[in-house]
């Protein structure tokens, strides 16, 4: 079965069977969307979609997952330059790209970076690339290099996930990062102790200058307490689901016109905690 979806995963490949759907992250307190994560799909011509938690671990092994996250590169690239154009904002709208591991510890890896860059011609400050916090500590020397080199290239950088693994917070303080991004497990399950988690996490993120996002908001209580905690900036279904390229246009004019109308979830702020 495994040799048959990596034959299947080459073919994809080759035949435009792999697309991008982009989940919008915005603002907390108003709803106002600030960027997109991209998020990678197969849809077989003949077949049900395959889900990344079933293909990708089998291109991290047949070491299709190089060639497939450059394509992810250069596409998100594009798509970035598109919204910058067509939808002018001030800070401009950006999209947070996943690296897997063995792509960031490709010797290609800036490279790829680069010309992503270059060929799409977008504004490198439109682009947030995502590590996890796992990746981050695999090689702390190696990480921060690779991430020295992301910066001089004008890019963002996000550790995702953020919570879950097994980092040292004095080595966050030395990594040239933007943006912690909290692990949906703790907003899912907004008890007292995950609050607790949410609330501290925001806080380092405030204290380092470093801005937040809270992953798989889905029910209004939960955006209520991320507002409560000072959250800044949360996606999740909640907001919109993920979508192909050609609705980005019809959400952000949607998103436009009723930002300005929407109560602002600030007022929740009397709220009482878990």
């Amino acid at each position: 079965n495994r040799l048959l979806l990596e034959a299947k995963l080459r073919y994809a490949l080759q035949n435009e069977e792999l697309t991008l759907h982009y989940q919008p992250i915005v603002a907390v307190d108003t709803g106002t969307v600030q960027g997109f994560e991209a998020l990678l799909r197969w849809q077989p011509s003949e077949s049900d979609s395959i889900p990344p938690s079933t293909f990708v671990p089998v291109a991290e092994q047949c070491g299709l997952i190089v060639p497939i996250s450059v394509w992810v590169l250069k596409t998100a690239c594009l798509e970035a330059a598109t919204w910058r154009q067509s939808y002018p904002a001030d800070p401009p709208l950006y999209v947070a790209i996943n690296i897997s591991a063995k792509h960031f510890s490709h010797v290609g890896f800036i490279g790829h970076v680069k010309d992503a860059l270059q060929e799409s011609g977008v504004d490198p400050q439109c682009i947030a690339i995502e590590l996890t916090e796992t990746l981050a500590m695999n090689d702390v020397a190696a990480t921060g290099q690779t991430m020295s080199q992301l910066r001089s290239l004008g890019v963002k950088l996000s550790i995702d996930d953020f919570g879950t693994g097994y980092s040292s917070l004095s080595y966050l303080r030395r990594f040239p990062v933007d943006t912690l991004k909290i692990d949906q497990s703790f907003v899912k399950t907004m008890d007292a102790e995950n609050y607790a988690i949410v609330t501290t996490i925001v806080g380092l993120a405030h204290n380092l200058e470093l801005k937040v996002v809270a992953e798989g908001v889905e029910t209004t209580d939960q955006h209520q307490l991320l507002a409560l905690a000072g959250c800044g900036s949360a996606q999740g279904y909640l907001f919109a689901e993920p979508m192909p390229a050609k609705n980005i246009g019809i959400f952000i004019e949607s998103n436009r016109r009723n930002s300005g109308q929407v109560k602002r979830i600030g007022l929740a702020r009397s709220a009482a905690a878990p």
